[in-house]
C-alpha cells in the first residue's frame, strides 16, 4: 500500500486581486522527507510555506497536512508544526532559556516539561552555556540555533523552516546543517526554502524549483542535476577560438558575459580539445550542481 503523504497539494492556487501568486501547483510530501522550495524572488514560494503553515488560506484546489484541510483544521494542524521563520522574532526582554519555556507555554506545555525540553534543545543547539543569557547578546548564529530550538519546542510532526542559514558565516552554517542533518536522520519531516543552492543540495532529498507561481521541476537533487546538467561542466574564457571549436564540435554551449559553459557528457575530452587546439585561455572542468539546475531553468536575470 502507497504511504500517505503528511502534506499534499492538488491544484493549489493563491490569488491577490489579479496576481496570481501561486498557479495551481501540485505536489506531495511524506514522512521523512526533507523537501525544498526553491525559486527566484516572487516565484512562489513563500506564499506555499504561508499556506501550509495556515497564516495564509487558498484560493482554490485542495491542501491538507497530516490529512487535515488547512481551511477547516487550522489550529490542530499549527500545534503539530514547528517553525523557524525568516526574521529574528525572539523577546529580547527575556533570557535564552525564557524564551523556549516561555513559547512552551503557546502549546500548553506544563512549566516543569517545558522546562526540561528547553535544557535538552540548548544542549543540542549548542546553546546550553547561554542559557541565561539575554537575546541581545547574542551573535547573529546563535539567535538562528535559538530560533531552531524554540521551533523543536513542542515536539512536531513537521518542521517548516525559512531560509533557516540567512545572514550566516560558514562556520555558523555548517552548524545548522549538522543538526539539521541529525534531524533528518532521526526520521523528522522537514519543509524548507532557500536561496542558498549548496545548502539545499546538501539537505533535500526532494524538491521543486517554482518560477512565476508554477512548478518548474520536481525531484531529487542527484535526478535534477543529471537531468538538466550532466555530472561535469566545461568553463573557459568566451574568445572566438573557443566558441568557433564548441560549433565544430557541436556541443551545446551557453554564453555568459566573458566565460563560455558546455554542459556535455564528454566533459575531458570537450577540455582537452579546446585546450590543445583552440586558444580558450582558462579551461577547467567542474562537477554540475543544484544552482546550474536553478539558473538554466529560471534564467540570470536578476529579481527585485
Amino acid at each position: 500500500m502507497a504511504e500517505n503523504p503528511v502534506i499534499e497539494a492538488r491544484n493549489l492556487t493563491k490569488q491577490f486581486g489579479a496576481l496570481i501568486a501561486v498557479d495551481g501547483i501540485s505536489f506531495s510530501v511524506f514522512a521523512g522527507d526533507v523537501f525544498g522550495f526553491l525559486g527566484p524572488n516572487g516565484a512562489g514560494k513563500t506564499t506555499t510555506m504561508k499556506m501550509i503553515q495556515c497564516v495564509s488560506p487558498k484560493t482554490a484546489g485542495t491542501l491538507t497536512v497530516l490529512g487535515m484541510d488547512t481551511i477547516t483544521h487550522p489550529r490542530t494542524i499549527k500545534a503539530e508544526l514547528g517553525i523557524l521563520p525568516q526574521e529574528v522574532n525572539l523577546d529580547t526582554d527575556l533570557t535564552c532559556r525564557e524564551n523556549l519555556v516561555t513559547y512552551a507555554r503557546y502549546f500548553d506545555i506544563p512549566r516543569i516539561e517545558a522546562g526540561k525540553r528547553a535544557d535538552e534543545l540548548l544542549s543540542f543547539v549548542q546553546l546550553r552555556e547561554k542559557r541565561d543569557v539575554h537575546i541581545d547578546k547574542l551573535s547573529g548564529g546563535m539567535k538562528r540555533r535559538l530560533l531552531l530550538a524554540r521551533a523543536l519546542i513542542n515536539h512536531p510532526k513537521i518542521l517548516i523552516l525559512d531560509e533557516p542559514t540567512i545572514g550566516l558565516d560558514p562556520q555558523g552554517r555548517h552548524l545548522i546543517w549538522e543538526k539539521l542533518k541529525a534531524l533528518q536522520a532521526a526520521g523528522n519531516t522537514i519543509v524548507l526554502t532557500t536561496h542558498y543552492l549548496e545548502e539545499a543540495e546538501r539537505l533535500c532529498n526532494r524538491l521543486v524549483i517554482m518560477d512565476g507561481g508554477k512548478i518548474l521541476v520536481e525531484g531529487s537533487p542527484g535526478e535534477l542535476i543529471s537531468r538538466y546538467v550532466g555530472s561535469d561542466v566545461v568553463e573557459a574564457d568566451n574568445t572566438p577560438e573557443a566558441v568557433s571549436c564548441l560549433e565544430e564540435l557541436r556541443e551545446k554551449f551557453d554564453i555568459h558575459g566573458d566565460m563560455v559553459q558546455v554542459f556535455t557528457d564528454r566533459p575531458r575530452e570537450v577540455a582537452k580539445r579546446l585546450f590543445e587546439t583552440c586558444n580558450p585561455g582558462r579551461v577547467m572542468v567542474r562537477r554540475g550542481s543544484l544552482e546550474d539546475v536553478f539558473l538554466k531553468l529560471t534564467g540570470r536575470v536578476l529579481r527585485d
